[in-house]
């Protein structure tokens, strides 16, 4: 039973509509759905989540395909054309998490809302979202890790089997890894987020937990972006990170000091 499972059996749901999509689609609900309870309890005015997702989906999209294709350009140079067929797949969470914070940045300016407000109420159903999502890569095959040599280890979740020149071999299921790690996160931050008294501080717990476990998953996935020889996304998680703990940390050390 581990082993058939291991391998999915479709990637299309039903007819043309892929896991991939569903998936997606289904964290994005589940986010939206849990961003207007955060409004409520931040007693912002009715249908402010729905409004500033309808930002963040589209800059989202957009910011997750320029990424890609920046780190990718090689693919694209030949046929500059190909850049606008997002259907064949090419786009980074860490551009979508860019494009869609830019998006709402400029949106709460225009509105006269607070941006740390408006992402705080985001970010839990994000990581949610992020934890559904990856299971998409399941279903596509993509997003894994090393060959596992050690047969005790060959057994799914901690493994994934792939097809390699017409037989399966056995990899790490980074992808699991991360969608357990973010499901943890999502955890954490609904029981600890009504003590993060500070405005935005909520964002920057997501930031820090999602930063910290892609710092670690990412050196060991074999689809990385890079650029001049470094993993783009462990770099853009350790800023995270040290953004974070700059934020957490220095109201700390200005208080001892005073």
């Amino acid at each position: 039973m581990c082993c058939r499972i291991a391998i999915p059996y479709s990637r299309f749901l039903i007819g043309p509509i892929t896991w991939y999509s569903f998936l997606v689609i289904t964290g994005i609900v589940l986010a939206l759905i849990i961003g207007m309870r955060e409004e409520k309890r931040k007693a912002l005015a009715h249908d402010t989540m729905l409004d500033l997702s309808i930002v963040a989906i589209p800059c989202g999209v957009i910011g997750s395909r320029i990424y890609y294709v920046i780190m990718e350009w090689q693919q694209y140079a030949t046929n500059p054309l190909s850049v606008f067929a997002i259907w064949e797949g090419g786009v980074a969470i860490y551009g979508a998490i860019l494009g869609g914070a830019l998006g709402v940045f400029i949106f709460c300016r225009i509105k006269h809302i607070s941006f740390a407000i408006a992402v705080d109420i985001i970010a839990p159903g994000l990581l949610l979202a992020q934890a559904i999502g990856r299971w998409g890569n399941y279903f596509n095959m993509e997003a894994f890790g090393p060959v596992i040599e050690d047969t005790r280890l060959q057994f799914f979740p901690f493994g994934v089997q792939i097809w390699e020149n017409g037989e399966t071999v056995w990899h790490m299921a980074t992808f699991f890894y991360e969608s357990l790690w973010n499901a943890c996160g999502f955890l954490t931050i609904m029981l600890v987020r009504k003590k993060l008294h500070r405005d935005g501080y909520v964002f920057f717990l997501y930031m820090l937990i999602y930063g910290f476990g892609r710092f670690i998953i990412e050196r060991l996935r074999m689809d990385s972006l890079w650029f001049g020889g470094i993993r783009v996304s462990q770099a853009v998680s350790f800023l995270f990170c040290m953004i974070s703990l700059a934020v957490f940390l220095l109201p700390h050390i200005r208080k001892g000091r005073s």
